[in-house]
């Protein structure tokens, strides 16, 4: 590990704080533009200052990336991003960070050379995700924060592209990428970049319907900071090459501040070594001065989850401590020839690049002949330059006059063309206008569309697979393993359910089972998150595989590329409107018609938090300030096999209060050029789930009057911001 292979990488919501980060020793700044990142509240960078920033960036010899990292609707893909990224990348744009895999797809043809960094929000968990991601043409991977240094090395070791990881700031409760309680209880979309923070709230807490507590101040969601200065070795050693600050929305004061004491321990790391690596009190004390919610933590590196790393309150506490913004001067060497008869001649050189500036002409002095102190003086002065002098040889002879507007000149010629010179190698030619609009999708009424029907007990299962109507049926393994048979007999399509999220390796003997399962007549996966597509990919399962709506694919794009992969069909992201959907193609469509939508999926667990852990798969009620009231449901075995039990890093969903469903809407669904719908039940009761099913398939099938029941049509009406 060389120290040039390391990055520090800080973050800038506007100029002011993009020049503290470089002033504080950041090898990379990432920053927002005008669109599509996921900071949207964030002052952000119009198009003179971006360009502007990329220049400077190069002449200082640092990285600048832009956030590209919200999910793209159609018409934002096809006809805005390549207008917008255009001017950047003929700058020299060293990366985008993405999201969505229509955008990372249409970038990786229109902008070649231009590197793709996939953000934390493509929630990449494990090797076989960061494999797949290399294949299609990734240079990095930002890692889902949740990981551990033992997960993260398994990574580097599955592939060579860079890994960063988060070092510093805000940590969301959600895995990022999978939280829409922003997005459906309020209309803002963290997936957008406009996350309301809900998960810093105050909410009651009841075990398992129990009485609440009457606790009205706990935030039970809010997490403390990350901060991992103690541990910087480690998590050097576990392959991370980029060591990201979070802090776009924070002052420009936090960032220097922070950046700055990176800065120092990284390069005494270096200095000294590892066994001598120690972080002094005053610079721990100073880190939560800058900005603390009660305490910080190492964030998930050392730990599962627990009680230790969250705030439960969202108060926000700084200390008295100043920052001074330092602006950063790049070393430059010069070379002064003056001559009698000779123009003025200024030869530069930094970093091994050399430019020259040439005016006027030196003249014999008639009267009082100029001393090299007094050319010294006016050479040096470089005013708001981003240079400084590290030498400055002067050659002249001991008579000579030349005007100091002339040595002006020629200082500024020479500065100028060392800076054209310094960000010359990264300018890049004009991209290929590459066309990514899909022919005009004239959608027909299509009646009777197949329903499938998702269940995660035993009970729901048994209660519904000799209902007529279903098509098919979305199981866990150990639902799986006692229905298989007579949901076959059903002549029903059957579906092996993946977690929602994956962490290490597809468990023993999961591979063998489903392939067995295979044989009989079991028709495919439901797949729910990267890394398990991945895995079963590595498998030759690709073509088994229905993506779930958590596998975004917002536009034709992303849906194009899933087809390339060879899947079986997609699920309507929950985000889009019935507008946004009729103009997405959507033949390969499966559209949630019911289910309580999953608001958040967390790596925490409310209930050992404020319960202690039992490993049953209880739930926590969560209630709000409009006594709106979320399950919290543990799931402690995310695989439901036997042999993994406790061994696989468990998550928590917690639900939306109330189920979503489109009883009403029958004829607009019908007219989106579906492939099938979907009925999804996870909290109910079988005799529930009977029910609505019955209700569902009556409208839908049969013709039937529309009963009196309510739901939230969720996003289907008004969409996401």
């Amino acid at each position: 590990m060389r120290k040039e292979d390391i990055e520090l990488l800080a973050p800038a919501g506007s100029y002011e704080g993009f020049e503290a980060a470089l002033g504080a020793g950041a090898d990379a700044v990432y920053v927002g533009g005008s669109a599509f990142g996921a900071r949207a509240y964030a002052k952000n960078f119009e198009e003179e200052e971006l360009l502007r920033a990329i220049d400077t960036a190069h002449v200082y010899g640092k990285k600048l990336y832009l956030t590209v990292n919200t999910l793209f609707k159609n018409r934002e893909l096809t006809e805005q991003l390549y207008e917008y990224l255009l001017p950047y990348y003929r700058e020299g744009l060293d990366a985008v960070i993405v999201q969505d895999m229509g955008a990372f797809a249409a970038i990786r043809e229109m902008f070649p050379g231009l590197h793709l960094h996939a953000s934390t929000q493509m929630t990449v968990t494990g090797p076989e995700g960061m494999k797949f991601l290399e294949e299609q043409g990734a240079a990095r991977v930002v890692t889902a924060r949740e990981l551990s240094l033992e997960e993260i090395q398994r990574m580097h070791e599955a592939s060579p592209i860079e890994i960063e990881s988060f070092i510093h700031g805000a940590l969301c409760y959600s895995y990022s990428g999978q939280c829409l309680m922003s997005s459906i209880l309020g209309g803002r979309s963290g997936n957008r970049g406009r996350c309301a923070q809900p998960c810093r709230l105050p909410y009651e807490t009841a075990l398992c319907g129990k009485r609440y507590d009457g606790k009205k101040d706990l935030c039970p969601l809010s997490l403390k900071d990350i901060s991992t200065i103690e541990i910087l070795p480690q998590i050097l050693d576990a392959g991370v090459t980029s060591l990201k600050i979070e802090g776009r929305m924070k002052q420009p004061g936090y960032t220097a501040g922070v950046t700055s004491v990176y800065r120092k321990y990284l390069d005494r790391l270096f200095e000294k070594g590892a066994d001598h690596y120690r972080v002094e009190e005053k610079d721990k004390k100073y880190l939560l001065d800058l900005f603390n919610r009660g305490g910080s933590c190492r964030g998930y590196y050392e730990q599962q989850n627990g009680p230790s790393m969250m705030a439960f309150t969202n108060e926000k506490k700084t200390g008295d401590v100043t920052v001074s913004l330092k602006k950063k001067k790049e070393k430059i060497q010069g070379n002064l020839i003056l001559f009698p008869g000779s123009p003025a001649i200024l030869d530069l050189s930094c970093r091994g690049i050399h430019a020259s500036g040439v005016a006027g002409e030196v003249q014999y002095a008639q009267n009082q002949p100029l001393t090299e102190e007094r050319v010294r003086v006016q050479m040096e002065k470089l005013g708001n330059t981003p240079f400084e002098w590290d030498r400055l040889d002067i050659q002249m002879d001991e008579n000579i006059f030349i005007p100091m507007k002339t040595l002006n000149e020629t200082r500024r010629q020479a500065l100028e063309a060392l800076e054209q010179e310094l960000t010359k190698p990264f300018k890049r030619a004009e991209a290929p206008h590459v066309s990514l609009k899909t022919g005009q999708k004239n959608k027909k009424r299509t009646e009777n569309l197949p329903i499938y029907v998702s269940c995660e007990d035993l009970d729901t299962a048994r209660s519904l697979y000799k209902r007529e109507g279903i098509r098919g049926m979305y199981l866990p393994f150990s639902v799986m393993e006692k229905c298989l048979e007579q949901g076959l007999e059903q002549d029903l399509e059957m579906y092996l359910a993946t977690p929602h999220i994956m962490r290490g390796e597809l468990p023993q003997g999961f591979l063998e089972t489903a392939g067995k399962w295979l044989k009989q007549g079991m028709t495919g996966f439901l797949v729910r998150s990267l890394e398990a597509f991945a895995a079963l990919k590595s498998a030759g399962l690709a073509d088994k595989c229905v993506l779930d709506h958590s596998m975004y694919t917002w536009n034709d794009r992303a849906s194009a590329f899933w087809e390339e992969q060879k899947v079986m069909r997609n699920t309507v992201p929950v985000e889009l409107n019935e507008g946004e959907i009729r103009h997405r193609d959507n033949r390969h469509s499966e559209m949630l018609i019911y289910g309580y939508l999953p608001l958040m999926i967390s790596a925490q667990c409310v209930h050992k938090n404020l319960y202690g852990c039992n490993h049953k798969e209880e739930w926590v009620s969560l209630k709000d300030r409009y006594e709106k009231e979320f399950p919290a449901v543990c799931y402690c075995n995310p695989w439901k096999m036997e042999n993994t039990g406790n061994t696989v890093p468990c998550y928590n969903i917690i639900y939306n209060s109330i189920p979503y469903g489109l009883l009403k809407e029958k004829e607009q669904v019908e007219r989106l050029g579906l492939h099938s719908l979907r009925i999804s039940f996870t909290t109910e009761k079988a005799e529930q789930a009977v029910k609505i099913f019955e209700e569902f398939k009556g409208v839908y099938l049969d013709g039937a009057d529309l009963p009196k029941r309510d739901y939230t049509k969720g996003h289907f009406k008004r969409g996401a911001e």
